[in-house]
């Protein structure tokens, strides 16, 4: 089976230089295109939201201030991102791929990757699986999973390697 447009979603993780090795090495098997991707949540950095007054019946300037530095650092975050998406699309340009890339900032990661990949016209999604389980998944959700089963192609999923304790 080969591809000619591989969907890579990456973050600033280790996991992400293994999903991103493992794309390059696909597509350079195929002369596939790439698109790299990224969605820029309020998580998605590791950091968290900066609390909207509003839910603890403040008033709305102070709402407002709240509202103005969560965009603030969303557009900060997306910026991060876009940087470490062109790093990645230098490094696989360097060896001969057409290779774009694209960031959003959309709520849901996983609704995001699906519908971006079929706007794309990908026939392979290639991410990464941290391996969360039982309540942590159920409460933090899985990307992975919910990619698997709502993508409209074919999906390669790397599984995070855990270290022995």
């Amino acid at each position: 089976m080969s591809f000619k447009k591989i969907f890579v979603p990456l973050d600033d993780s280790e996991l992400s230089h293994r999903v991103f090795s493992q794309a390059l090495e696909l597509a350079l098997i195929d002369r596939a295109q790439v698109m790299l991707f990224n969605c820029v949540t309020v998580n998605s950095l590791g950091q968290t939201a900066v609390p909207i007054p509003v839910d603890l019946g403040m008033n709305a300037e102070l709402m407002n201030q709240a509202y103005q530095a969560q965009r603030l650092r969303l557009e900060t975050d997306q910026k991060h991102a876009s940087g470490l998406l062109k790093n990645y699309c230098d490094a696989a340009a360097k060896q001969g791929l057409q290779v774009e890339f694209d960031c959003k900032m959309d709520g849901d990661p996983g609704h995001s990757i699906c519908e971006s990949a079929k706007n794309w016209g990908a026939d392979l999604i290639v991410l990464g699986r941290r391996g969360r389980t039982g309540f942590t998944e159920a409460f933090l959700g899985s990307v992975s999973n919910y990619v698997v089963h709502h993508a409209s192609c074919s999906v390669f999923v790397i599984q995070e390697v855990k270290a022995e304790k």
